[in-house]
């Protein structure tokens, strides 16, 4: 069995075709993936995203929502992780952003002994379409680096797409802090910790309009996160690393992240997480 986590806030426009060509990718690879649930996890959502996440729900693909009343997609996807039983789960974006077929790859990775499989959009093979801006993408080159020394060897820890082993995962995730957008740096750093073997999978990802990152209002505190992501798990990051299968051939294309910080804000996160705050 596979059940799929999907965090949304406010997503009753963009859930619904997500959920449709879910529908449609599970009945067409039952043989392989067996029974696939899913559950949207409705994050203090103001709209009819519940509702439509209910109303989606069929013999076919059953949909659970669960409420998590506390904001932001880390909350959302530990609320959504912790609610699984399946030996394995998921977590993809409302916006059905990543190309289903990766979840076929990724099931295949796990039987061949991966624990974790995350997509990629910095892998040579992925193909990736997306709007972005000289700031945006001065943002994500920086995030990126900072995000690498937390988790070395990892290219692109942000794509809203991974496949984990259930019983590692639920028990990573209980002592996951980060509420925000960062949240994936800490839950890899925390699977590396336990031992996980982790792959990374190129990807076929769209930029899909509607997101609910706003890099202007969310930038700061996602390189906020990182600080204390880099403090909260400094002992973890300094024991057992785990086995991480990676490619090292980048993708040329920008990925999208936060924005640029101002220097006034940069400088003391950038501080705060040099290897001296490891020790």
């Amino acid at each position: 069995m596979l059940q799929i986590v999907i965090p949304a806030f406010n997503e009753e426009r963009r859930l619904p075709r997500t959920l449709r060509e879910l529908r449609r990718y599970a009945a067409a690879h039952r043989g392989v993936l067996g029974h696939v649930e899913v559950i949207v996890v409705d994050n203090a959502s103001s709209d009819a995203t519940a509702e439509v996440a209910r109303a989606a729900s069929t013999a076919a693909l059953p949909v659970r929502v669960v409420r998590c009343t506390r904001r932001g997609k880390g909350a959302a996807v530990r609320a959504g992780l912790l609610a699984t039983d399946a030996d394995l789960v998921c977590f993809m974006d409302a916006d059905g952003a990543t190309g289903l077929d990766a979840l076929e790859v990724a099931w295949r990775r796990v039987l061949l002994g991966a624990e974790v499989v995350i997509g990629s959009r910095a892998l040579a093979g992925s193909e990736t379409e997306e709007r972005h801006c000289r700031t945006r993408s001065r943002g994500a080159a920086v995030y990126r680096r900072l995000a690498g020394r937390l988790v070395p060897g990892i290219a692109d820890t942000q794509c809203g797409f991974k496949v984990f082993r259930g019983d590692l995962v639920r028990e990573a995730v209980r002592d996951l802090d980060t509420a925000g957008f960062s949240f994936d740096v800490e839950l890899l750093v925390r699977l590396r910790a336990a031992g996980a073997r982790i792959e990374e999978i190129p990807v076929s990802w769209v930029d899909v309009p509607g997101s609910t990152f706003v890099p202007v209002r969310h930038g700061a505190g996602a390189f906020a996160e990182l600080a204390r992501i880099a403090w909260s798990t400094r002992g973890l990051q300094t024991s057992g690393p785990g086995r991480v299968a990676v490619s090292t051939t980048r993708s040329p294309m920008p990925l999208p992240a936060v924005a640029a910080l101002p220097a006034v804000v940069a400088v003391p996160v950038l501080a705060s997480i040099t290897p001296r705050s490891h020790r």
